[in-house]
């Protein structure tokens, strides 16, 4: 009989913990940050630099990994496979999505991001330029004006913090 009330009591006490266990779960749950969306790998805000630094970076060199931070100026709108950032000096810069693996919200012109991977200068063709230029949105007079390739700095991430 005592055997049964000591079992009785020890059951209801991991019972109890287990409950308060799962109370304090929920808390956890309900202080994570909704403001953020992340697609791609996982990555922190933690070290991005403002995207209008770049082009300094990047001098001298072909490529770099770098985490940024900035405003997306436009977005594919087919799909959100692909976004330009502001770099500064009436520039802007291609981001493409490592192994075309996410996209990003095709409403998110005008919103701040971080953005982790590779920075590399790139030589964009005419006809790619073309097919962004459409993709965005443009008029066949805009697109009908692109006639010359673009050298300039690209990007591919592999992790995105869109801010809403």
């Amino acid at each position: 009989m005592n055997k049964l009330i000591l079992l009785s009591v020890v059951s209801l006490g991991i019972l109890s913990a287990c409950g308060n266990h799962n109370d304090e779960t929920k808390n956890e749950t309900a202080a994570v940050d909704t403001s953020l969306q992340y697609f791609g790998d996982s990555l922190t805000q933690d070290g991005a630099i403002p995207s209008t630094e770049l082009s300094a970076k990047m001098e001298g060199k072909d490529s770099m990994t770098v985490k940024l931070t900035g405003p997306i100026k436009e977005v594919c709108q087919k799909k959100g496979c692909w976004m330009t950032m502001d770099i500064g000096n009436d520039k802007t810069m291609q981001v493409k999505f490592k192994d075309y693996a996410f996209f990003v919200p095709k409403d998110a012109n005008g919103k701040t991001v971080v953005i982790e991977g590779v920075a590399f200068t790139d030589t964009t063709s005419v006809a790619e330029l073309q097919h962004y230029a459409e993709d965005g949105g443009k008029s066949k007079e805009e697109i009908a004006k692109i006639t010359e390739p673009e050298i300039a700095i690209s990007f591919e991430a592999h992790g995105v913090i869109l801010k809403k």
